[in-house]
């Protein structure tokens, strides 16, 4: 949730008088008002929706819903001569992605000026999780100069002076003294390269995530023309942050070039082109529980800046949020009106009763957060580069069709999404005791020709973690469930040899136990030994 707060006549320029009236309907569409005042006006803005993190994008999404405006299209002229941002193999290992654009003929002044600057860190705070997945920088075009690189460059290699500095600082000092670096320096902890855009004059423009430069970085009301750039480590979120802040600074009045990104081929961004999804007007009608017709399904698609052609929808290139025709569904539901649904009672007779599997489940969750233990839930959809830091040499994937995101494989563990979670929590205070109870996924005979299984995972890291303490564990979880186990040695290439078995019950294998191959804590970059287990939960179950 981030709460945005807007300059209530320069929103009014836009939508015209704000009425007690107006600002119910800015509540219905999803954005309930927090406060308003003669000067301001508050809204929540909830993380599914960063493209209303400006003034410019929400009035846009206001004036549509209020049907004062049409789908928005946005035209962006094609690249010009050095329009280009070449990716340096270098910078890979550190943050490997960027999306750039550049936009002309913008009036600032000291109230635009803000709005840049507040829609940047709200991104950075929201969609871009606090910089870690995306890092925003926006320069003023008059001090570069064309073509840039994307490059990675040694700490001490790295020298300019950062905003709101009057001296020159390393990469290493400016983690140490600047207090933006301060703040960030854990993204590029332990980092043997740190990322900086790199003009052609080899002037460095910033240093990415952290801060940009003040000789190249700073805009000012007499900037006219910016060059802006997203990196992080995943094209689609990048795609999405670099249209949401080019079509604000187009609602500016400003226009959109396009720049060639070279990396491993040649692309351009931003690309601002709207994209089509199917769906069916009976699955939206079966879940919202109504009786649409397709004309006023289109009708009220059209007040959430979403056009219907063709029998499909046409998704603005700024929203996020909708992946999938579920969420098309919730769009028409918002422009419906919650307050127009009716309370119906379901003509379902029956019994509720818990599912035994699920009660099965909770017994165990409660004895492990009994012995201390943390209960994570990961998604099912896994990233194979993640998977393949323990499984390096595991092949059937499961893979998902034109997926959205870098989640595009069914996980075949537990154990990983694990690691990955203490990877991502290696700040944290030491020791982390961990485990998940949930579902893997392998090829199987099923009608689906996929298997699913129930699993349990646990994971201990502390500076001393040995196999003895996983075990200590899996003992007294059995003795709770009044079962019998033995271990069994067995070799396995993701973990330590002699320090890892086969789990046996009912002369059944039923997983596996044992410290985490050194190879495997690199991968994930973690610096303390990882022990742990993971059984199939199969046999508890039935």
């Amino acid at each position: 949730m981030t709460i945005l707060t807007l300059n209530r006549k320069e929103l009014e320029k836009k939508i015209g008088k704000i009425t007690p009236q107006i600002e119910e309907k800015i509540t219905m569409m999803g954005a309930p008002v927090e406060e308003s005042n003669e000067k301001e006006i508050s809204v929540e803005v909830f993380p599914n929706r960063p493209d209303l993190l400006s003034l410019q994008g929400f009035s846009r999404a206001l004036l549509q819903y209020l049907g004062k405006a049409k789908p928005s299209r946005f035209k962006v002229y094609p690249s010009e001569k050095d329009y280009a941002v070449k990716i340096e193999k270098s910078v890979k290992p550190v943050r490997p992605f960027t999306q750039c654009a550049i936009v002309k003929g913008l009036k600032f002044d000291d109230e635009k000026i803000k709005e840049i600057i507040d829609i940047q860190e709200k991104l950075h705070m929201t969609i871009g999780r606090k910089r870690k997945k995306v890092a925003i920088g926006i320069y003023p075009l008059d001090k570069i100069k064309l073509p840039i690189r994307f490059a990675g460059r040694k700490p001490d290699e790295i020298k300019f002076i950062p905003l709101e500095m009057d001296r020159e600082l390393t990469g290493a000092q400016i983690l140490r003294q600047h207090p933006t670096g301060r703040e960030y320096a854990n993204l590029l902890k332990d980092a043997e390269v740190y990322p900086v855009f790199i003009d052609a004059d080899d002037k460095i423009l910033s240093m990415p995530p952290i801060i940009n430069s003040q000789e190249t970085g700073k805009i000012t009301e007499k900037t006219k023309d910016v060059f802006i750039e997203c990196s992080g480590f995943n094209k689609a979120y990048l795609k999405k942050c670099i249209n949401i802040i080019a079509t604000a600074l187009f609602d500016m009045d400003g226009k959109i070039y396009s720049m060639t990104i070279e990396d491993s081929g040649k692309e351009s961004s931003p690309d601002l082109e709207p994209w089509e999804l199917d769906f069916k007007i009976e699955d939206i009608n079966k879940m919202l529980g109504l009786e649409l017709s397709a004309k006023e399904i289109s009708k009220y698609l059209y007040r959430m800046g979403v056009d219907v052609k063709n029998g499909k929808a046409v998704i603005p290139s700024y929203r996020a949020d909708i992946l999938h025709w579920v969420d098309l569904a919730e769009e028409v539901a918002i422009a419906y009106g919650y307050n127009n649904f009716k309370e119906e009672i379901p003509r379902i007779p029956g019994n509720a009763e818990d599912d035994k599997t699920e009660r099965n489940k909770k017994v165990l969750g409660d004895i492990l957060a009994g012995l201390g233990l943390l209960e994570c839930s990961s998604f099912h959809l896994a990233v194979k580069n993640d998977v393949k830091k323990m499984h390096y040499d595991f092949k059937d994937w499961i893979g998902v069709e034109d997926s959205k995101t870098e989640y595009n494989i069914l996980r075949i563990d537990l154990m990983s999404n694990l690691l990955k979670i203490l990877s991502e929590n290696s700040d944290a205070s030491y020791p982390q005791k961990i485990f998940e109870i949930g579902r893997v996924f392998s090829s199987g005979d099923s009608e689906t020709g996929i298997k699913e299984d129930e699993h349990l995972a646990v994971a201990l890291i502390d500076e001393k973690i040995t196999f003895t303490d996983a075990k200590q564990i899996l003992n007294y979880l059995f003795k709770m469930l009044d079962k019998e186990y033995k271990i069994e040695e067995v070799e396995n290439n993701n973990y330590i040899p002699g320090r890892v078995g086969k789990i046996l019950s009912d002369r059944k294998e039923i997983g596996r136990i044992g410290e985490v191959a050194p190879r495997v804590l690199k991968n994930f970059g973690l610096g303390f030994p990882v022990a742990g287990f993971e059984i199939d939960l199969n046999f508890l179950i039935d």
